[in-house]
């Protein structure tokens, strides 16, 4: 690793980046952190050790930086998504998606809550054993309204998913509840005066969650907590379930009603998928792939649209949900069935054992195959619920969003559980950040973090999250379009290197030939003759930064080994100095400095000659460069000071470590450079 990567201690550098991270995080330490502040604490060991491990290829960076189409194939153009918000019951016998929100969000949900029956003078035992179970920070009673949030949360998503999902939800429920009622009933009947229950009321199924199976795992820590059942009020808990199971059974009763027939979201898919056979958006194509969180869901869909796809569109359909598959065409199998979905993306006609005519046109999937899978013989992608994750949502239409699409275009289309994004947006922020505050306070790890600073943590990412969500109804995101947050492509050179490789291949001879110390003038976008430029393709922040100074690349003369540890560059430096003197950026700056090169000079062939003239008159043609030579000790006085202060940290962390580099291999004075090339910036 050492000679690939030249970092030294991984584990030292990857705990000082998560040190810079949290000081960086704390609101109270830095209450206006910014991205930039970030990236220029980070270590250069860390920065380079994410340069030299790490490869970023968005859709972005794709087409920016390799252009030869004709050899790699083309991204199709995305139409603008579509957004569906359907009723539930054709007949509008069923609640609303907002009535029942307010509905659900009333129920007690006992049957979660075993805690709040426990007799007063018996709170303490119980408090003492969960915390044997490693439930620290919360006491089991707070982790139990935690779990009756999310549990309530998730009855609202499998409506929002489906009816038939919302209604396998509310049946298993209620035969939890009749469960316990007949424990705890027979216990009363009994005489025995004590019996302890694990009970497994506590735990929700796997298949309920399933949307977010990360919930899960917090919730295996002090699982199954015994109860002895002398020691709760059971005619309260009794009455309080029952009352849980008559408002449950209610709404089963109203679900029940709505058959597939009733079924408006299930209408509207039909319709969407007919109207698309009908008119192909692509000329031939007639692939659809439906996406939902649920496996139920899967179920239900391929189960109603089977005979239609068969019999009236006379196309095949398939299942894949995990572990279960179905279709009307070829084998029943995996991968089977996603190679006779998407036969030209994965190759069939090499493959002996498939099929070499027919096809699967209609796909119900779950998100088991929203990553890895390359479906870009689709050109139709419905989400049939919304994951509360964006990042899932751009993970699914990348599945047919990829490099050498057949399709000329593709379509996303989007079902919303209500209009009021703001409201349903609202619920999922109150849950969210419970379920992830009590994730990480109410195990046993380590957190580097304090809980109020977790919590602001937990609060900026939610509201990030949604703001992407918002987003999603209108247009598709990349994930590096999401704003604020911060990507591998920060940390690395990637994107320069891959310029300076195709500038190197088309401009060889003429490098190799360029003696060091040639220069370029270029006019500041804040400056006097920022009229030359086009100001308009530049942020303002970008203004402000890129203001009259120098940017100068050095290189360091003599023995540099082992000076990585501090330059990710070396024995290169880059500084950006303005004409007052202030080092704006230092060489620990370096994709910010190369960004303002490329901001700059990127596409410029030919000098600006006005510049060039009033350059040459400043410095009577070269003969006077007072004023640059001035500046450039300053920089290298600034360079000095910080490679200098890098070096005197100690490789064992402790006062009789090693010093990272030997005073030998310091920076002294300017002799110790070459100009390379510099950048007067006018």
């Amino acid at each position: 690793m050492f000679e690939s990567t030249g970092v030294k201690n991984i584990a030292l550098t990857m705990k000082n980046a998560q040190t810079q991270f949290t000081n960086w995080a704390d609101k109270k330490k830095n209450p206006n952190k910014k991205q930039n502040e970030l990236i220029q604490k980070l270590g250069s060991d860390f920065i380079k050790l994410l340069d030299e491990l790490t490869i970023a290829r968005s859709r972005k960076h794709i087409k920016s930086f390799y252009k030869a189409e004709a050899e790699i194939g083309k991204f199709p153009e995305r139409i603008k998504p579509i957004a569906i918000y359907p009723n539930i019951d054709t007949k509008d016998r069923f609640y609303t998606y907002d009535e029942l929100n307010r509905i659900i969000l009333q129920y007690k949900l006992a049957l979660f809550n075993p805690s709040a029956y426990i007799e007063s003078d018996k709170t303490s035992k119980y408090e003492e054993l969960a915390a044997t179970k490693g439930v620290l920070g919360f006491k089991q009673s707070d982790r139990e309204h935690f779990l009756i949030g999310m549990m309530k949360v998730n009855f609202l998503k499998r409506l929002e998913s489906s009816i038939e999902s919302f209604e396998i939800s509310m049946d298993r429920t209620i035969q939890k509840i009749e469960k316990l009622e007949t424990k705890i009933r027979d216990f009363q009947k009994s005489k025995v005066k004590s019996q302890e229950e694990e009970l497994e009321t506590y735990q929700p199924d796997e298949d309920e969650i399933e949307e977010n199976e990360e919930e899960l795992e917090q919730w295996q820590v002090g699982k199954k907590l015994k109860f002895d059942l002398a020691d709760l009020d059971l005619d309260k808990w009794l009455a309080d379930l029952e009352r849980d199971r008559e408002a449950l059974n209610k709404l089963y009763n109203f679900a029940v009603a709505v058959t597939p027939d009733r079924d408006a979201k299930l209408k509207d898919l039909k319709k969407l998928i007919n109207d698309k056979i009908q008119k192909n958006l692509n000329s031939g194509n007639n692939k659809v792939v439906v996406f939902t969180a649920f496996a139920d869901t899967a179920n239900y869909l391929y189960d109603c649209l089977h005979d239609w796809a068969k019999n009236e569109l006379k196309l095949n359909i398939a299942l894949v949900a995990g572990s279960q598959t179905k279709t009307t065409f070829g084998k029943n199998e995996y991968n089977n069935i996603l190679t006779n979905f998407s036969p030209i993306s994965k190759n069939r006609d090499k493959m002996k054992s498939m099929p070499k005519e027919g096809t699967i046109d209609i796909l119900i999937a779950t998100d088991c195959i929203s990553e890895g899978q390359n479906l870009q013989d689709c050109d139709f992608l419905i989400n049939y619920d919304i994951h509360w994750n964006p990042v899932r949502i751009i993970q699914r239409f990348g599945r047919i969003d990829r490099l050498g699409s057949k399709n000329d275009k593709i379509q996303l289309v989007n079902f919303w559980p209500t209009k009021d994004l703001d409201n349903y947006i609202n619920l999922k922020e109150r849950v969210e950040a419970r379920m992830a505050l009590v994730d990480v306070t109410a195990t046993a790890d380590d957190n580097v973090l304090a809980t109020d600073q977790i919590e602001e943590l937990i609060e900026d990412d939610l509201k990030y999250r949604n703001q992407q969500l918002k987003k999603l109804r209108d247009e598709v995101l990349d994930l590096e379009d999401m704003n604020e947050s911060i990507s591998l492509t920060d940390f690395t050179l990637d994107d320069f290197r891959i310029e300076l490789l195709n500038f190197i291949e088309n401009n060889r001879k003429k490098l190799e030939d360029a003696p060091f110390g040639l220069y370029a003038v270029v006019p500041s976008p804040s400056g006097n003759y920022s009229n030359l430029l086009d100001t308009e393709k530049l942020s303002t922040a970008e203004k402000e930064i890129i203001k009259p100074g120098v940017v100068y690349c050095l290189k360091q003369k003599g023995d540099t080994d082992g000076n990585e540890e501090v330059n990710p560059l070396q024995p290169y430096f880059l500084v950006y100095i303005r004409d007052d003197g202030q080092v704006r950026f230092n060489y620990t700056n370096a994709k910010q400095i190369l960004e303002i090169y490329r901001l700059m000079c990127s596409g410029k062939s030919q000098a600006f000659e006005e510049l060039c003239e009033i350059f040459n008159t400043e410095t009577k043609q070269g003969e006077d460069m007072q004023t640059y030579s001035e500046l450039l000790a300053k920089a290298i006085d600034e360079i000095s000071r910080i490679f200098n202060k890098r070096s005197n940290q100690k490789i064992t962390g402790n006062e009789r470590g090693a010093l990272l580099i030997p005073k030998s291999k310091r920076i002294s004075e300017t002799n110790n450079f070459e100009l390379v090339t510099w950048l007067i910036i006018k």
